[in-house]
């Protein structure tokens, strides 16, 4: 079952009228290749604008849901839930996103030296109170959706060193590139509601719930390099994970 996302009494209208037919299309009222109703039906339904009614459409297409055809009219999209498979074997993001065939990119929104936080010096291990870190911002996109806002910490000497790298492409294969391999990850789940920037830049409402990867990636000698959690939409991603006996055990 899916549940309806909280919309505040005081959103816009056509986001109102987005997360109901958004809530529709994910319940099924729309089936994946069904047309919605045309412009002028949805603004007889909801008594509203077509200025309104195009606004809440393009916030459809916007979020990977529907689809227009000119001259046809708008058709709900396949969803596909993408899955990120953790295992033994380390396989970054970027890469278990190729091997199904979905093209993954980043836009970066911050890029930018910060003094660290106590959580994250005590995950980086840094001694010092004034220890500075950079801190980057960005937006995952799958098939060009919005689908992950990834937050992350890392040494400033190889902030400083990569920048122009790290605001273009993924983080982990311009490490690897470098000759900076990462051995392990540490990583573990939470909870979250969609802040005011999450709505923003995911495309959702506000207060949506969002499943949080919050992980630490180590180098060579178990040295800490990285630090940082990733709040994704759950009808966009999923993880998954294979647990195997140990032998002898």
């Amino acid at each position: 079952m899916v549940a309806s996302s909280p919309v505040p009494e005081r959103s816009p209208l056509h986001l109102i009228i987005s997360e109901q037919l958004r809530e529709q299309i994910l319940t099924g009222r729309y089936a994946p290749g069904e047309q919605l109703p045309s412009e002028h039906q949805l603004m007889e339904q909801f008594e509203v604008s077509r200025i309104t009614i195009r606004r809440v459409l393009a916030n459809l297409a916007s979020q990977g849901l529907v689809v227009a055809h000119q001259g046809k009219g708008v058709f709900v999209k396949e969803q596909r839930k993408i899955n990120y498979r953790l295992s033994n074997q380390l396989v970054f993001f970027e890469e278990d996103m190729a091997q199904q065939g979905v093209t993954s990119s980043i836009q970066s929104l911050v890029f930018e030296q910060v003094r660290a936080p106590k959580e994250v010096r005590e995950k980086l291990k840094l001694p010092a109170k004034h220890a500075r870190v950079y801190l980057q911002k960005k937006l995952l996109l799958l098939d060009g959706v919005p689908a992950v806002f990834d937050v992350s910490y890392i040494l400033p000497e190889l902030g400083k060193r990569f920048a122009k790298e790290l605001q273009a492409q993924m983080t982990f294969p311009v490490l690897e590139q470098n000759n900076i391999g990462i051995e392990r990850i540490e990583a573990t789940f939470e909870c979250t509601q969609a802040s005011q920037e999450l709505s923003q830049h995911l495309q959702i409402p506000l207060g949506s719930p969002l499943l949080v990867y919050c992980y630490t990636a180590y180098s060579q000698d178990d040295q800490p390099v990285l630090f940082g959690w990733a709040p994704s939409c759950g009808d966009r991603l999923c993880y998954s994970v294979t647990l195997q006996r140990s032998l002898g055990a």
